[in-house]
């Protein structure tokens, strides 16, 4: 359905999208499947897209601003200042999620205390090799008790919780930045909203996620944003061995992957660049979404 219509809308979603093309109609249409003419007040903004991002948004009738600036944070911005109204849903493009989902979330907004929520999500492994998936099942038990805001693909904040994240300075983990700025006892993760995440395919691809990562939570710790959970460590991992949760060669895979991680985020040093992980759109491209 068209989130277009003149009715109030009942919340805000911006999406970012860079040279999404493969899947932004499909994951669009997904998230207005269901809703009512005017509910959702969805921004799509395409940033340095040399794609056909915006004409693909355009088609499922939500509103469309495009820049030349590329930059999630800039995008994120952008489509905030377009919005409609609170609670706001900052949703990534590559990201599926429902109607019922983002209802839950605005459900989520109105309990007393909560200034930020976020769904969980679900990793879609189709076409991810056996050595990453093994990766990627060691991080999510890993991660899971204490992700929140972060690495779920999308994060809702209220109007009081907005103002303590916005104007969004230009961060390479923008979540993560928005996850540490409140307590735990300020936002919760809403076991009725989901959103299905494509991870990297790759062993390449995965590295050059953890790189960004790392070198995000470094931009973070300089700007004094320190998650409260701490940091993972060795104990964490020989924790959930111990629990059986996940295997001890799945265990041994990770730690691999994380030595190479180290030496390449030492290696690339300021060096780094800005940039996403294409492997995830390629089964979209071929007809998946």
């Amino acid at each position: 359905m068209s989130a277009a219509a003149d009715t109030a809308p009942v919340v805000s979603i911006v999406v970012p999208a860079h040279n999404e093309e493969a899947v932004i109609a499909g994951n669009l249409r997904q998230l207005l499947a269901g809703s009512a003419p005017g509910e959702f007040d969805v921004i799509v903004v395409a940033n340095g897209c040399t794609d056909r991002t915006a004409a693909q948004a355009r088609a499922t009738g939500v509103r469309v601003i495009e820049t030349p600036v590329p930059g999630k944070p800039h995008a994120l911005r952008l489509g905030d200042q377009a919005c409609r109204t609170f609670p706001r849903i900052y949703l990534d493009a590559d990201v599926r999620t429902d109607a019922a989902s983002v209802r839950a979330l605005v459900a989520a907004c109105a309990r007393p205390g909560v200034l930020a929520c976020a769904p969980v999500p679900t990793l879609d492994l189709t076409g991810v090799g056996r050595l990453v998936r093994r990766v990627h099942r060691v991080h999510e038990r890993l991660v899971a008790p204490n992700r929140a805001l972060a690495g779920v693909g999308a994060y809702v904040l209220t109007e009081a919780g907005h103002a303590r994240v916005f104007p969004l300075p230009d961060v390479i983990s923008d979540d993560g930045y928005v996850h540490a700025s409140f307590t735990p006892d300020e936002r919760v993760v809403v076991s009725e909203a989901r959103t299905s995440v494509r991870p990297a395919r790759t062993i390449r691809a995965y590295l050059n996620r953890r790189v960004r990562v790392r070198r995000g939570n470094q931009q973070l710790a300089a700007l004094g944003k320190t998650w409260p959970e701490g940091p993972l460590t060795l104990a964490h991992l020989v924790a959930v061995v111990r629990g059986r949760d996940v295997s001890p060669l799945d265990a041994g895979c990770y730690l691999a992957v994380m030595v190479l991680d180290r030496g390449l985020t030492r290696l690339r040093g300021q060096r780094f660049a800005w940039g996403s992980d294409a492997s995830s759109r390629l089964l979209g491209a071929r007809g998946g979404h």
